[in-house]
């Protein structure tokens, strides 16, 4: 398998900058998703590990050893693209094939590792059939089984999931997981889903205009973001000034208590608390309880989320369904110490 790394990689078109000297490096046999809104750099970082696109400035490195100079077919790195491209007129059998029989393998090891390929991404008996005859998802699988089929140093998914449905994206997530695992192969995935970078990956890349806000495991960026911007992309709108002195923060509101240091210097901070971790109602006896004002509710199914204005700031919490809750009603909350955590001044 294949460790890669990206060195101060950069793509420019004109005054634009698509990538801006990103460096991450992804371990042997791990699964990095590269995450970000639309335009962010992910699909075009991705093109140029691949080699279908050469840097501005940067490297790009498989083990070690620069590849910008190997061409694209004889890189090692294959992608899987949003639309699967299957090749209508040839049968499911020859489209995974096909990289194969370019290779000039012999007729027998290329049929006996297309049935191990089919059979791996649970499609075994399909080899005849036509693109047409599939389903969206099952198509998603011979593209990925066309993939994985040359045995490739590095896997490259650019939003395979984002044409299926539901219940289908769901599926598929947790094939590609199995397969990636069982195989070991080094793979990078592109998405715009924060749940399907969480449950698919080692680690996330999370990229903003071309530039990498943090690179870490999902409970790391889920739970101690490191800035505003990686904390509101995963949807956490929580944040009250104050000022850090040891495990206290000192606010509009009352002083916070921290079950642990803080990285941050004392000095100012934004206190911030995911909202599954905001308890409604709290007794005034426990720690870090604070006034609120309930703004307003929605029911979401499993919990409804609540609107409450804290001090001159908006938070949003979940709160169990059956919780009475009255717009305009003064309530206590509480932050838990072990969950609370602080974050640069904005």
């Amino acid at each position: 398998m294949t460790h890669v790394q990206l060195a101060s990689l950069t793509k420019r078109y004109g005054p634009v900058t698509a990538v801006d000297g990103l460096d991450l490096t992804v371990a042997t046999g791990e699964l990095v998703a590269l995450l970000g809104p639309s335009g962010c750099g992910k699909t075009t970082t991705m093109r140029m590990i691949a080699g279908l696109l050469a840097p501005t400035a940067g490297d790009v490195r498989f083990d070690n050893v620069s590849v910008l100079r190997v061409p694209a077919e004889r890189r090692g790195a294959v992608m899987v693209f949003q639309k699967h491209l299957l090749f209508p007129h040839l049968s499911v059998g020859e489209n995974v094939a096909f990289g194969l029989k370019l290779r000039r393998l012999a007729r027998q090891e290329i049929e006996h590792r297309v049935a191990e390929m089919l059979a791996l991404v649970q499609l075994p008996g399909f080899a005849e059939r036509r693109p047409h005859e599939l389903s969206g998802g099952q198509q998603q699988r011979v593209a990925l089984a066309r993939a994985l089929v040359i045995a490739p140093r590095v896997l490259l998914l650019d939003e395979p999931l984002a044409n299926l449905d539901a219940n289908l994206r769901l599926e598929m997530r947790k094939l590609i997981r199995t397969i990636q695992q069982r195989l070991g192969i080094t793979t990078i995935f592109v998405t715009h889903d924060q749940e399907e970078a969480i449950m698919l990956a080692d680690r996330i890349a999370l990229l903003e205009r071309g530039r990498l806000l943090q690179f870490g495991s999902p409970r790391q960026l889920y739970e101690e973001p490191q800035s505003v911007a990686v904390a509101r992309f995963f949807r956490n709108e929580n944040f009250l000034p104050g000022v850090k002195q040891g495990t206290q923060v000192t606010t509009a509101c009352g002083t916070f208590a921290l079950a642990q240091t803080s990285p941050l210097p004392d000095g100012p901070v934004l206190l911030t608390a995911r909202p599954e971790h905001v308890r409604i109602g709290s007794t005034l006896d426990a720690p870090n309880v604070s006034q609120a004002t309930i703004i307003a509710t929605i029911y979401l199914g499993g919990y409804q989320q609540v609107q409450l204005r804290v001090g001159e700031a908006t938070w949003q919490v979940h709160a169990p369904v059956n919780l009475p809750i009255v717009p305009g009603a003064s309530v206590t909350i509480h932050p838990s110490p072990e969950h609370l955590w602080c974050l640069p001044p904005s």
